[in-house]
């Protein structure tokens, strides 16, 4: 995310702004939900749902700016047209389907294994994410999942927890999608 504010800042200062800006609510959401999770293992649809738009109106407006001033120009396909989800505004939506269907599909294989507020905190990040990449996408995933485990290993280590032991999994996937907005485009 930072490498895209540079490219901003040069090519179109009002994406620049709208991306800021969605990155400052990002962070605030962030807090505020890590906190939630870890105390009550709650992610509040007062929270979580008001952010499917602000996120997607901040991101895809960012999106459709340096399109619109000609600052950047739509990636061609093979037959010249723009490759669907190649243009940002795309996938943006795009990104936060595909997540929200992931982790849809994990809560219905084994519903005791993660809530439903994670389901629907999955289409946020995947709208952030996917205005980066599909490669972003992919990463956060992992990373979520892969700090999940560290901290499940770490409690079973510690004797603080056993293999049936919850977690509040939303801290990980914010940290996992933070993560990720810091990786290079």
């Amino acid at each position: 995310m930072i490498r895209r504010l540079d490219e901003l800042w040069e090519a179109a200062p009002l994406a620049f702004w709208l991306v800021l800006a969605a990155c400052a609510y990002f962070a605030v959401i962030a807090v505020r939900l890590t906190i939630i999770d870890v105390r009550h293992h709650l992610l509040p649809n007062r929270i979580v749902f008001p952010s499917y738009a602000v996120a997607g109106v901040l991101l895809a407006a960012a999106a459709v700016v340096p399109a619109v001033t000609g600052a950047w120009t739509l990636p061609a396909g093979p037959d010249g047209a723009a490759a669907l989800f190649g243009v940002p505004a795309l996938r943006i939506i795009a990104g936060g389907a595909v997540l929200w269907a992931f982790y849809f599909v994990l809560r219905l294989a084994y519903p005791p294994g993660m809530g439903f507020g994670d389901v629907k905190l999955a289409g946020v990040l995947g709208m952030y994410l996917g205005y980066l990449g599909w490669t972003h996408v992919f990463a956060a995933t992992f990373g979520a999942f892969l700090l999940g485990g560290l901290w499940s290993l770490a409690l079973l280590a510690a004797r603080r927890g056993t293999l049936k032991s919850s977690i509040p999994f939303g801290p990980f996937m914010l940290a996992g999608a933070a993560a990720a907005m810091l990786l290079p485009a």
